[in-house]
């Protein structure tokens, strides 16, 4: 079969072919997931470097690195009203962050291993994690506390994800399956066997009626959720199959794998269209704009690629036509269905546009942002004294004052960094920030009382549990008594 390919040293990409726009370079290890603000203008990236960083993508931004984990950070998620930044780690913690230059978080503390996924649910109240405890745990984000478990993998739970009306949870797990979970009623109500491997990440499709799944058998499948039936099942990368994400339009999907390339499929089509090279190894994470207009990429090269669609913007036949004419594809196998009534194998015999941008980078003008440093203790910064942030920071304020220490509202978080942006000077407020970021004793007293408190919320959490098991055995043991009472009545009875 024929490929069509751009070299580096002549590229060549027609209009409608997606295009490497910009790369970030800040992490100093490996990319694990990436995402977009729905507002479109910050990227937000996890990586094993411990650090969570957001990124403007307005050229000559500063950005921004979070500090606060203690080990590899292994998801990030943007709420859907873009006022959050969730972080998963192999710390066992989550974080939410408001994404701004104080770098408040709080920390979730619940499970008892390393936390692999964490995601918003639409409505922004609510967050899901899957951990390597094999548990699924649902959180209060307004409140702020844990609300329930889903248990029955036997495994660990590699990813879990909210449906796009929030009613359902998908996850998957080392245990082989694809779990689909009602959220109200903490129920699982289909499991979808993948005997080839286990799956790396899933998620719903957005109408929320299909779920696909990357598997680490070099697979992708695509299910039915109201028939329960394997809809489409690609095998289109020569590695491991790590993450992907759904188009908004339902129309195409984006994978990320081991072998290093991103493939773009058209599940109208049910082919593969595109091979994307940009990564040096292993891909490990991409994720869609809310628009579709953009996409981003990170890999174990430690790079952020940002990329723009571009076949989105036109009309899907014309797309279909532009495909057909430059690779000469055999006829497809279900024309326009995107529930084909059984399962079809789709491999890499079928051609793709490779697109390899090597140097081309639509934009060669910005250079590697600045990164400030957000959540270490700022009286450090101040010694330095030299940046603008550390000047504001510096002032003297009241801590002995309860009032100074609350966080400050979701406005006046979110005016700080774009007023400081726009080189407005920040006038002295009573806008204060933790106490360990005012001296060095007061730093250390103030993490030995955080932590005292976390590990009372943890204790209080498990003693709660426990209560509530112990009822439930008391209730059972009274439920055995009484049948046990009633058993020898009838016994005595008929002697």
């Amino acid at each position: 079969m024929e490929q069509v390919s751009h070299p580096r040293s002549a590229p060549y990409t027609h209009k409608l072919d997606p295009t490497l726009e910009r790369h970030f370079k800040g992490h100093k290890n490996a990319i694990t997931s990436v995402d977009f603000n729905p507002d479109l203008k910050q990227l937000v990236s996890a990586s094993l470097d411990t650090y969570v960083m957001i990124w403007n993508l307005k050229p000559q931004s500063r950005a921004y690195r979070f500090v606060g984990h203690k080990e590899a950070v292994t998801s990030v998620h943007f709420s859907p009203s873009g006022n959050l930044v969730a972080s998963a780690s192999q710390d066992r913690t989550v974080r939410l962050w408001i994404p701004s230059i104080k770098g408040e978080s709080t920390v979730f503390r619940t499970h008892t291993a390393s936390v692999r996924s964490v995601n918003f649910s639409s409505d922004s109240q609510k967050l899901v994690t899957g951990s390597d405890d094999k548990t699924i745990k649902v959180w209060s984000v307004h409140r702020q506390r844990f609300l329930f478990s889903l248990t029955q993998h036997t495994n660990w739970v590699r990813c879990a994800k909210f449906s796009p009306d929030g009613r359902l949870i998908v996850s998957c797990s080392d245990d082989r399956t694809v779990k689909i979970w009602d959220a109200a009623n903490k129920l699982c109500i289909n499991t979808f066997a993948d005997y080839g491997g286990f799956a790396n990440c899933v998620d719903f499709n957005p109408t929320g009626t299909c779920v696909a799944s990357a598997g680490s058998d070099n697979t992708t499948q695509i299910w039915d959720i109201r028939t329960n039936k394997l809809l489409q099942h690609y095998q289109v990368h020569s590695g491991a199959v790590n993450t992907l994400t759904f188009h908004p339009s339902g129309n195409y999907l984006i994978t990320a794998s081991n072998d290093g390339t991103l493939k773009i499929l058209d599940l109208l089509e049910g082919r593969l269209i595109y091979t994307l090279h940009g990564h040096e190894g292993p891909v490990l994470s991409v994720a869609f704009s809310r628009s579709g207009e953009h996409f981003v990429s990170g890999g174990n090269d430690a790079q952020v690629l940002l990329w723009k669609t571009n076949f989105d913007a036109f009309n899907y036949k014309d797309v279909l036509e532009n495909h057909r004419k430059r690779t000469n594809p055999d006829p497809p196998p279900h024309l326009t269905d995107i529930r084909p009534r059984s399962a079809h194998m789709h491999t890499a015999r079928n051609p793709s546009i490779e697109i390899n941008p090597g140097l081309a980078v639509a934009d060669t003008q910005t250079s590697d942002p600045s990164v400030i440093d957000i959540g270490v203790p700022l009286f450090a910064q101040a010694q330095r004294g030299t940046s603008r942030i550390s000047r504001y920071f510096a002032e003297p304020r009241d801590v002995k004052s309860n009032k100074n220490l609350q966080f400050p509202s979701t406005s006046e978080m979110s005016s700080i960094p774009s007023r400081w942006e726009q080189g407005e000077e920040i006038e002295s407020q009573p806008v204060t920030f933790p106490l360990e970021e005012q001296t060095g004793v007061q730093s250390l007293v103030a993490s030995t009382l955080e932590h005292i408190v976390e590990q009372l919320d943890v204790l209080t959490q498990t003693v709660s549990l426990l209560e509530h098991r112990l009822t439930l055995t008391e209730d059972k043991l009274k439920e055995c008594l009484k049948n046990q009472q009633k058993t020898i009545l009838q016994i005595r009875q008929a002697d």
